[in-house]
C-alpha cells in the first residue's frame, strides 16, 4: 500500500566509500517507491565509488540524484556531507531511522566511537541517542580484530549489522537478484514490507517429505 508523505516518517540513507554503492541506491529507490521521504547523505569517497561503479556524474551531485529517482512517489532530500546544520543532525527532527549502505570501516569506527565529525556520523549518533533504528551494512573482507570489535560494540548497543553477504538458496539469476536480497534483509530490520526475494519455505527436500507423508 502506498502512503502519502504525511502518513510516514522518513528514513536517512547514507552511502560511504566502501564498494557496493548499488545497495544504497537500490534501498533509496525501494523506499521512494513505497512513498517514504528519504534523506540521502553521501560521503566524498562515496561519490567517487558511485562514479566508478555506477558511472554517475559526481560533479553534479544533487542533479544526478534527482534524475535517478525522478517520478517516484516519495520525496527525496539531499544533504551535503559537510552540512552539520541539516535537519537530520538534530534529534528533534523525527525520522524512523537510518541505514548506511554500504558502510566503510572508517565510518563504522567513527559511529562505534561517537566521532561525529560530519553529517553522516552525526546523523548516526542521533539515531543512537534517540533510540531509533540504525542499520549498518559493512562491506569489507577480510575483517581484522578492530573491525570485529567495533561491530560487536555497536551490536551490543542495538545497532543492526547486516554485512553484504547475499544468499543463494533462492537461486539468483542476476546481480540485481543478489542486490535485492541484501536490500530485502535491510528492509526486514527496518520493519518495512517488501517482496524483493523469495523467503525460505523448507526447500525441495521439505517439499518431497511433505508429499511422501
Amino acid at each position: 500500500m502506498i502512503h502519502t508523505e504525511n502518513e510516514k516518517r522518513g528514513w536517512v540513507v547514507g552511502i560511504t566509500g566502501a564498494s557496493g554503492s548499488v545497495y544504497g541506491v537500490r534501498l533509496v529507490e525501494v523506499l521512494l517507491e513505497q512513498g517514504f521521504p528519504v534523506h540521502v547523505v553521501v560521503s566524498n569517497a562515496g561519490w567517487r565509488v558511485l562514479s566508478e561503479e555506477l558511472e554517475w556524474n559526481a560533479g553534479k551531485r544533487e542533479q544526478i540524484l534527482r534524475e535517478k529517482f525522478d517520478g517516484l512517489p516519495g520525496k527525496l532530500y539531499y544533504h551535503p556531507i559537510a552540512d552539520i546544520g541539516a535537519t537530520i543532525a538534530s534529534g528533534s527532527f523525527r525520522v524512523e531511522g537510518m541505514v548506511i549502505a554500504p558502510c566503510s570501516m572508517g565510518t563504522l569506527s567513527a559511529v562505534a566511537n561517537g566521532t561525529s565529525d560530519n553529517l553522516m556520523t552525526r546523523a548516526a549518533d542521533v539515531m543512537l541517542k534517540e533510540g531509533r533504528t540504525l542499520v549498518l551494512v559493512p562491506r569489507e573482507t577480510p575483517l581484522h580484530a578492530i573491525h570485529l570489535e567495533n561491530m560487536l560494540k555497536l551490536a551490543r548497543l542495538g545497532v543492526r549489522i547486516i554485512p553484504a553477504m547475499p544468499a543463494f538458496y533462492f537461486h539468483p539469476e542476476t546481480i540485481a537478484d543478489l542486490v535485492d536480497f541484501q536490500v530485502g534483509k535491510m528492509l526486514d530490520s527496518m520493519r518495512v514490507e517488501h517482496r524483493l526475494f523469495t523467503r525460505w519455505n523448507g526447500g525441495q527436500a521439505a517439499a518431497r517429505l511433505s508429499t511422501e507423508n
